[in-house]
């Protein structure tokens, strides 16, 4: 089972740079896509759907949100929008497939970096990263329940911050700003190291500098100033399926680089 985490930065701009094409060399059988920045029926009236897949996509209220989807090669058993968190479920931030074996969510966290201290003008006076932390709390609360279930999880997320200072290039080991925070890295650390959620990823690859998000607004690209912000993260039961996994970075179809990983899982029925 080959599973593909990738946020977009807008569909239809990915698939304008080959995004499809990219699919079809993939033999995936599941593709996670977030922040897809369209509406549900714009994606199905533009077509916007690999040969061979089928669709589930949610938005949010406004397309800013980014909303988040799932193409499959495989009809699932269940899909659910949402994850019974008003904030997150209202902004198209989470979505499910259940299969027979294994349940694969799409995810997307708010994105703070560089508006920290801007306020959402709602009457609480939030700031972004109030936003984002009240996700994060939400997140962590459903993964909570999650982990004390039978059912196995494969959770694709694009979480908009690194855990590690090897997730991270040395410059936002300086800054003060969203994504490498202390207090979104201890939500990390809660989420692998106490909850016991894995990172598939770093099960078999422990090199530093393998990073999935470069800043435009920096040239990291060119300076490799990126962090490790996407995620396949998993329940404890299936964590000896994990076969293989990379970062294909030399893939552009936005700021994010896909995260491909390969699971001794029989998705079909």
């Amino acid at each position: 089972m080959r599973v593909v985490s990738i946020s977009v930065s807008g569909l239809e701009q990915a698939v304008e740079k080959g995004f499809f094409d990219w699919i079809a060399d993939q033999n995936a059988d599941v593709i996670c896509v977030q922040d897809h920045r369209m509406r549900v029926y714009e994606i199905e009236d533009r077509n916007l759907i690999p040969e061979g897949y089928e669709a589930y996509f949610i938005d949010g209220e406004l397309d800013e949100h980014g909303g988040v989807g799932i193409y499959t090669r495989h009809f699932p058993k269940a899909i659910m929008y949402g994850f019974a968190s008003e904030q997150a479920d209202r902004e198209g931030r989470f979505i499910q497939a259940d299969f027979d074996r294994v349940s694969v969510a799409s995810v997307l966290a708010p994105c703070a970096l560089g508006r920290e201290d801007e306020l959402l003008g709602d009457e609480n006076d939030l700031t972004v990263l109030d936003h984002k932390d009240e996700f994060m709390d939400a997140f962590a609360l459903h993964m909570q329940k999650t982990l004390r279930k039978r059912r196995q999880f494969i959770f694709c997320a694009n979480l908009q911050t690194a855990q590690h200072v090897t997730d991270a290039s040395p410059v936002y080991h300086q800054l003060d700003v969203s994504g490498f925070l202390p207090h979104e890295r201890a939500f990390l650390d809660r989420l692998f190291d106490e909850m016991g959620a894995i990172d598939a990823f770093r099960e078999i690859n422990r090199q530093s500098n393998q990073f999935t998000w470069w800043p435009e607004w920096d040239g990291g690209e060119r300076k490799n100033v990126g962090l490790r912000a996407d995620y396949q993260m998993l329940t404890p039961g299936i964590r000896k399926t994990i076969q293989d996994g990379w970062i294909d970075d030399a893939t552009r179809f936005s700021d994010h680089a896909p995260l491909i990983m390969d699971y001794d899982i029989e998705i079909g029925f």
